[in-house]
């Protein structure tokens, strides 16, 4: 009897417990913050927000199954401990790009610390009337001014061990995903998809970051599928399928003064299927930019009738709407191309077009396999000598510099991430600065990427 006592004393401390732990967990659903379907739940987010991050214990904000309203939105921290934003139905953008008054992104989170997004919801852009304007908005070299800036759909700044898992992003208006100032941060099983002539439609675009993870998701797109802008260090892109869109790519980079280096690039098992390139690095020449690219792997990649499968271009210039007078000073080094194999959609499935004044250093080509109509492949070469080992095309004569305008470089089409600033404006604050250095700091981060990106090409 004694014994039944004890084993119903332990059975009803651990329903206790659990259902303590559970209550300490803080579930803040917005249904409870006015939240409905078919209805606009910015408020209801933003107050459920306030009080996720104010909890002492780790919260989770939850959007439940259905279609929901929400218009500009920006959270931030920091919080005072773990908050996860579980998204379960669709959450619509604004249709009409004008409602969200200019903004550089429909939703943005700032300066938070461990957090989670994620759910197996949808974040629609709404964004086909947006791209409808948009080839108006090339002609004069910007991406829209005031109402009429395309917004980019999820911004995380100054973010460190954040989570993106499960959730779709669909039909953004601009980028899909921005990372600038993060610190380790992942997107596992994301979905990005948009049609492939929606302009600047970039999925993942990034800079000034340190540790971002991109695996196992599928991103299908009208511009690069992942972009590195300056000062990305230590990024992976594994197990992810790329296509529709421009490729995976560096840069561009050198186009503006005060870039920072970038370094640590891993491209492993992913699939290219029908994209304008295939891996890409591009820098500006004639430019002040002067920094270093080093250490990009490429390996074990398939790519499908990718019409650049393998292009390094130290003379980006599309439209030819710059001068090539003076070489680029990025300066390039231990770049490896490894087990790549696959069809191409031209007769050159290798380019590398290097700096004249700043050679590249260190490239290898390693099992590099890839056909063109049935054909071998070639492989096109300047100011480089790679190290050609395995199944590879041996570099013939000097490349010309027409890939720079790729066979679709329309104003349309054309990557705006081609600007570092679209990636990043300046380094991310120190946790040491004192708060109102830090905030001055990010201000002006956020001045300069927006005039950057208005004027880029």
């Amino acid at each position: 009897m004694m014994k039944n006592l004890s084993i119903g004393i332990i059975f009803s401390f651990l329903y206790f417990l659990a259902d303590f732990v559970a209550a300490q967990s803080g579930v803040f659903d917005i249904s409870k913050f006015g939240g409905a379907p078919n209805a606009d739940i910015t408020q209801a987010f933003t107050s459920a927000w306030n009080e996720a991050c104010a909890s002492t214990t780790a919260a989770k904000i939850v959007i439940p199954a259905g279609t929901y309203k929400m218009g500009l939105l920006e959270v931030k921290g920091p919080c005072k401990a773990p908050v996860e934003v579980q998204v379960d139905g669709t959450v619509q953008a604004p249709g009409n790009n004008a409602d969200l008054k200019g903004a550089e992104q429909w939703i943005r989170f700032d300066d938070i610390d461990s957090l989670t997004v994620s759910g197996k919801g949808v974040f629609d852009g709404q964004g086909a009337a947006a791209w409808k304007g948009a080839s108006v908005a090339w002609k004069d070299k910007s991406h829209g001014k005031g109402s009429n800036k395309r917004a980019i759909s999820l911004y995380f700044a100054y973010c460190n061990n954040t989570m993106v898992t499960g959730i779709t992003s669909k039909d953004s208006k601009y980028f899909h995903f921005m990372v600038l100032g993060c610190n380790n941060i992942t997107f596992d099983a994301v979905k990005i998809i948009a049609p492939d002539e929606s302009p600047n439609t970039d999925g993942i675009h990034m800079g000034r970051s340190n540790g971002v993870t991109i695996i196992n998701t599928n991103i299908g797109t009208g511009d690069d599928c992942v972009s590195l802008g300056d000062g990305s260090k230590n990024v992976t892109v594994e197990n992810v399928n790329c296509g529709p869109g421009h490729g995976i790519s560096v840069g561009s980079l050198g186009k503006y003064p005060n870039e920072e280096n970038v370094a640590g690039f891993i491209v492993k098992n992913c699939t290219l299927t029908e994209t304008e390139n295939g891996v890409r690095i591009k820098t500006w020449p004639d430019t002040a930019g002067k920094i270093t690219v080093t250490d990009m792997h490429f390996e074990d990649i398939i790519m499908n009738n990718v019409m650049n499968p393998v292009i390094v271009d130290q003379e980006y210039c599309p439209w030819n709407q710059c001068s090539k007078k003076n070489p680029s000073q990025i300066k390039l080094s231990k770049v490896t191309f490894k087990n790549i194999k696959g069809t191409s959609g031209t007769s050159e499935g290798v380019i590398i077009i290097c700096s004249s004044g700043v050679p590249c250093d260190g490239v290898e080509l390693n099992n590099v396999d890839l056909t063109f109509n049935g054909a071998p492949a070639v492989a096109k070469c300047s100011n480089v000598k790679p190290l050609v080992t395995g199944k590879a095309p041996i570099c013939g004569a000097s490349a010309s510099s027409s890939t720079s305008a790729s066979p679709s470089s329309s104003p349309a089409s054309a990557s705006p991430s081609s600007s570092p600033a679209s990636a990043s404006a300046a380094s991310a604050p120190k946790e040491s600065a004192p708060k109102e250095e830090k905030e001055d700091k990010k201000e002006k981060e956020e001045k300069e990427e927006k005039g950057e990106k208005e004027d880029d090409d």
